[in-house]
């Protein structure tokens, strides 16, 4: 007989070690070692050798044309790169309660394939329950409350849906690994199967992964590696927005952003997110402005706000929300080398509206120009956009896809835009109804502004 052999793998990031130890030394996870059963050693059980392998060209491979399957959902079809893939492995991440289950009903009662909706969480008194609830009926939809992968494997083989739905990937269970759901070892196998009935029958999969206190998806960082496409659920699951980001796609860009609201009636696509990250005041206010970034291939005019109040707690407060605190200090330091302005001893806060994370340097201006607003008592025009990246000189350096931001601020009503005079290379100017002003250094804009 075999010997039965065991590790200790760490269950939030895969690690394996041959002894338990209290702390992860990959993830400084405490306590999370399980020990699981991952082989035997006995040689006999391998399989045979000598089967006949046959590389081929790639001139003798066929190729193959494929339609992408709309989802119904602009905003899952833009993430996905347009539509789903045949034969594709969608994994969704994100917190509980965000909405991750709610968006794939929702997808399994509108797409135009036949569905299967598996839960391994629910009971199909629920699923019933939460779709009257969304308001959506879909006579071609089966559902189906079962956590055997196997069995779900002859289930989908008998039904032959278009599309299948597994929610979650932590409760699912496989017989040819003798551990308790959720573990390493348990999430790889049913993801392998999962995988290889996927690419052999080209049925494509949406899997639902929860994820740690650290953001990232639970389980091993090989099950990334394994799917096809990663997908980030974002989003305060106290307010009412949400956001999907691509974090991986073998079939299309990794920079696109989905954003739906909340609704009684569940998730609402929002088309036009610029007219809701604007917050719509009665008075003018100082600290705000409004900035001009890309999301992949959307262009957004979001709300920058900040505060500088006297520091009389001591040491000066940093703060910053959505936005990389790093980079604010360098602004904060720019704004004092090359402007004369006084933060040193202020506290800062500062915060992008709508709840999103932004990562673009287009909205360094908008950054610095709502400090100084603060620091000065002066409003900003709500009429007035901002577009370049600062430079550690104090140069205002230019941006990508300048003449989509410009177009974005012209639809929303904007009269004016402030951008770097070395980004208009190759623009008309003149062809756009909102003014624009272009400038060379962060010191100008703040004259312009404020002077």
């Amino acid at each position: 007989m075999a010997k039965v052999k065991t590790a200790y793998i760490c269950a939030e990031c895969g690690y394996e070690s041959a002894k338990w130890m209290g702390k992860c030394p990959s993830c400084n996870s405490w306590n999370s070692l399980n020990e699981e059963i991952v082989g035997g050693n006995n040689l006999k059980s391998s399989p045979k050798l000598g089967n006949k392998i046959t590389p081929v060209s790639l001139a003798s491979i066929s190729e193959q044309k494929f339609d992408r399957i709309d989802t119904k959902d602009a905003e899952l079809n833009r993430v996905l790169g347009g539509g789903v893939v045949p034969a594709s492995v969608v994994l969704i991440g994100g917190e509980p309660g965000i909405g991750k289950s709610t968006l794939m009903l929702q997808l399994s009662l509108l797409i135009s394939q036949k569905a299967l909706y598996v839960s391994g969480e629910e009971s199909l008194d629920q699923l019933k329950l939460r779709a009257t609830r969304l308001g959506l009926e879909n006579k071609e939809t089966l559902f189906l409350a079962h956590n055997i992968v196997g069995d779900i494997i002859k289930a989908c083989k008998e039904s032959s849906p278009g599309v299948v739905i597994i929610d979650s990937i932590q409760t699912l269970h496989s017989y040819d690994i003798d551990s308790p759901a959720g573990t390493v070892s348990q999430i790889k196998q049913c993801t392998a199967e999962l995988i290889h009935y996927a690419k052999k029958n080209r049925v494509p999969i949406f899997i639902v992964g929860h994820i740690t206190k650290e953001g990232s998806i639970a389980g091993p960082k090989t099950l990334e590696h394994m799917v096809d496409t990663v997908l980030q659920f974002e989003g305060d699951r106290h307010l009412t927005y949400r956001i999907v980001r691509t974090i991986k796609n073998r079939f299309g860009s990794t920079s696109e952003l989905g954003i739906y609201e909340m609704t009684g009636k569940g998730l609402r696509e929002v088309s036009n997110p610029s007219e809701i990250l604007l917050s719509q005041r009665d008075d003018a206010a100082t600290g705000i402005s409004i900035g001009a970034m890309m999301e992949g291939n959307r262009p957004l005019m979001i709300e920058v706000q900040a505060l500088v109040s006297s520091a009389i707690y001591g040491n000066p407060q940093r703060s910053s929300t959505g936005y990389d605190a790093k980079r604010m200090n360098m602004l904060l330091a720019v704004l004092e080398k090359r402007c004369g302005m006084r933060f040193g001893d202020q506290d800062v806060f500062l915060n992008i509206a709508g709840g999103i994370k932004v990562d673009d340097p287009a909205l360094d201006l908008a950054v610095a120009v709502a400090l100084v607003s603060s620091l000065e008592e002066i409003p900003i025009s709500e009429k007035i956009g901002f577009c370049a990246e600062v430079g550690l000189a104090g140069e205002l350096r230019s941006v990508n896809k300048l003449d989509q931001r410009i177009a974005e601020a012209e639809k929303l009503g904007f009269e004016q835009i402030i951008v770097s005079k070395y980004g208009l290379k190759g623009i008309d100017v003149h062809k756009y109804g909102v003014k624009i002003v272009a400038l060379g250094k962060i010191k100008e804009a703040i004259s312009f502004m404020f002077a």
